[in-house]
């Protein structure tokens, strides 16, 4: 019998050790998560599929870290796995021991640290426990991506959140360069205006390092240079007049300087201007490389742009320069708020309202071109046009244009204010007051199918606001700012999956208006809605949460549709209307010449019986989709988050994704949600679970126990019949 225990430990520990070798060579894994969180999305699998030339990435981790970093690296090195799975032999990836220890393996961490450092890879600080202390350690989480001479990096990796979608969108970009590259048959020229001058006054305004300033940027653009192809041309141009200033400050909107003369320390009254200039074709992109700031108290303090994050600045002009990401349209006029951050809110010291996030976010993912129509026509062959909050009446020819390029197959994105906020006029106890918006645009919008009320939704389910213990603590119910619950949001479309919950404010109920379309050929799919617990506020708007409560009875409460989406296609409006003429003061790019160029000499056109123009309106659309949102407060800096993980922004991305045919980037971005709420249960349902947990159990336990004792006993019974 010993013997044969020996041989059987034998074997099953050789049968152990296979099919451990077997497991190594023959990889399988099931992801048994409701999202797939860890397997590749099928946008990841197609950026990695179709790379035509090699990609390596380059990984500079710390060992040993404690919990969860040390995950984030695992779950790196299994995506990464994936990847290579995926890609065959043009996708490669190596980590690198930054860790220092004993031995040759310091000198060599060293080494790798100093590679790190090259390509811009710093060390960010985590915070550890250790011996119940709390202590903080620099680790390096970060890696880069190689792709022929082209570099991009991801310079702190500290969670697992995102990091897909992070890496697939930095190959695929990488992609798009490459290939914007190798059609470009001009170079991007960079030119840089810096005035000797401004060296004399340089200490007397702490810029010690102005002087060294031009060698810095000559340094960061051949750097760009060596991985992009050279495809930068720099020049350096001394200006100090004031003739000279003045005119490069109207032509690039460059911030002129001028100085007195300063006799005790010897200086001459000067002008002078610090700025980088990127000019490709017929566009310019001006990088300030001074600014001046307005404190408080101080008065102005001048600050010079950070040699290291220069590179980056550069680098990130160029690209939009070149255009390596798809166009999409951004009315910029009609009273539109143009992009970028609310420079009056910042001076005045208030938060604003400006679109930031929002640039920077869809920025990253397209290049945003500003279509203003009083002067320009919609650009042909646009994917995608973002209306938002037009307070401006269009005219008849500017509505054309926008149902033309519908007509064409532009998708149209619409985020509307139903009012306008005007800052005290009227307003009840200095309240701000609401003047409802009519711009023309409505007509249009209900043409193809779609109203947005003249009304703000109110809702029991809002946003709670935590009040100071000097107001008594507790929670303040902000009504007009709703919470948009799972069981609200239409998950149905690819590009609605995975969105938990939204926050809006000020937002408009949106209805489908039947009659102007052939519903056959157009579909209008509702996405969000309200609970069931809202009510509308159509006139005398106020905001002041003081004055606002709900409605005495549920029966006033109801449910009301927020956004919807229309696809098909659509009929246009001017379909057996006169065509629209264009007002004499409008100017635009097809009538030839601008208002700053020579203009075409105009004469009287002869009239010839008979002559006819056709075809001067496209009456039935190509396949196009239009989007309303009753709602532009989500498209501001205090609604977003810069990174673009939140709900809000996800589904702000998701949609200008969808209307640019990229469900696929669309799915990945919201596989990993910060907001997965458990779903709500009902007062009763709690109740039974929750005596079920202290009572139920226990019967259960109970009757379990007597059910064991009572066949016991029949089981004695029986043995003792059977033996007497």
């Amino acid at each position: 019998m010993g013997k044969e225990h020996y041989i059987k430990f034998i074997l099953y520990t050789a049968v152990i050790v296979l099919v451990n070798i077997v497991g190594l060579t023959l990889f399988f894994r099931a992801d048994l998560t409701e999202n797939r969180i860890f397997s590749l999305s099928d946008a990841s699998k197609q950026v990695v599929s179709t790379l035509s030339e090699p990609l390596s990435i380059k990984v500079f981790f710390s060992n040993d870290l404690p919990a969860p970093h040390n995950n984030t690296e695992r779950y790196l090195r299994d995506l990464l796995e994936e990847y290579a799975a995926r890609s065959g032999r043009q996708f490669n990836y190596s980590f690198y021991n930054v860790s220092g220890e004993d031995g040759d393996i310091t000198a060599s961490a060293d080494r790798n640290r100093d590679i790190a450092k090259d390509y811009g890879i710093q060390p960010v600080q985590i915070r550890i426990m250790e011996n119940d202390e709390i202590k903080f350690k620099n680790a390096y989480m970060g890696l880069v991506i190689i792709h022929g001479d082209l570099i991009e990096k991801i310079p702190a990796i500290t969670s697992t959140d995102g990091l897909e979608y992070k890496l697939t969108t930095a190959i695929q970009k990488l992609n798009n360069k490459v290939s914007a590259l190798m059609r470009l048959d001009d170079k991007v020229t960079a030119t840089l205006y810096l005035s000797s001058g401004l060296n004399r006054i340089a200490p007397l305004i702490n810029l010690q390092g102005l002087p060294m300033l031009a060698d810095e940027v000559k340094r960061r653009i051949e750097e760009i240079n060596t991985r992009s192809m050279g495809i930068i041309q720099f020049s350096h141009k001394d200006v100090n007049t004031r003739d000279e200033v003045d005119k490069l400050a109207k032509q690039y909107d460059l911030m002129a300087m001028s100085w007195p003369e300063i006799p005790e320390q010897n200086i001459p009254a000067g002008h002078g201007a610090a700025a980088l200039v990127l000019e490709y074709k017929d566009q310019a992109k001006s990088l300030p490389l001074i600014s001046a700031l307005e404190i408080p108290i101080i008065g102005t303090t001048y600050q010079m742009a950070d040699p290291q994050g220069l590179g980056e600045q550069i680098t990130a002009i160029m690209e939009k320069l070149i255009g390596i990401n798809k166009d999409i349209g951004y009315l910029s006029d009609h009273g539109c708020p143009a992009l970028g951050p609310d420079r009056m809110a910042m001076m005045q010291g208030r938060a604003g309202n400006g679109l930031a996030a929002f640039d920077q976010l869809v920025g990253s993912r397209y290049n945003i071109k500003q279509t203003p129509l009083k002067d320009e026509s919609i650009p042909e062959g646009l994917n995608c046009l973002i209306i938002a909050k037009p307070t401006q009446p269009f005219s008849d020819y500017d509505l054309f244009q926008i149902d033309q390029a519908l007509m064409k197959g532009t998708n149209i994105a619409v985020f509307a204010d139903a009012f306008e906020q005007q800052q005290g006029q009227g307003g009840m106890m200095g309240m701000p007051s609401f003047a409802p918006v009519d711009t023309g645009l409505e007509k249009l919008l209900a043409h193809y199918g779609v109203e947005i009320q003249k009304a703000y939704l109110l809702d029991k389910n809002a946003y709670k606001q935590q009040l100071p213990r000097s107001q008594g603590g507790g929670e303040k119910t902000i009504y007009f700012a709703p919470v948009i619950k799972e069981s609200a949001i239409n998950n149905d479309p690819v590009f609605m999956k995975n969105i938990k919950g939204l926050v809006a404010m000020q937002i408009s109920p949106v209805k489908h208006v039947k009659g102007g379309q052939d519903e056959t050929k157009v579909s209008a799919v509702r996405l969000l809605s309200s609970s069931d617990q809202a009510w509308l506020m159509e006139d005398n708007i106020n905001l002041n949460p003081m004055f606002l409560s709900p409605p005495p009875s549920d029966k006033d409460l109801s449910t009301y549709d927020l956004a919807y989406l229309l696809e098909g296609q659509f009929t246009s409006y001017f379909k057996g209307k006169p065509l629209p003429e264009k007002d004499a003061g409008e100017t635009g790019t097809q009538d030839g010449g601008t208002a700053e160029g020579p203009q075409p000499q105009k004469t009287q056109a002869k009239s010839i019986q008979g002559l006819k123009a056709g075809n001067r309106v496209i009456e039935t659309s190509a396949p196009a989709k239009i989007f309303v949102l009753g709602c532009v407060q989500m498209l501001h800096d205090n609604m977003l988050d810069e990174e673009g993980r939140s709900t809000n922004a996800t589904f702000l991305l998701n949609t200008i994704d969808h209307l640019n045919g990229d469900d696929g980037t669309a799915l990945l971005r919201s596989k990993q949600q910060t907001l997965n709420p458990i779903e709500e249960t009902a007062p009763l349902t709690k109740s039974i679970i929750k005596g079920f947990n202290i009572i139920g159990l226990c019967v259960i336990v109970f009757l379990f126990g007597l059910a064991v004792w009572f066949f016991r006993s029949m089981k004695k019974k029986k043995i003792a019949a059977m033996f007497g």
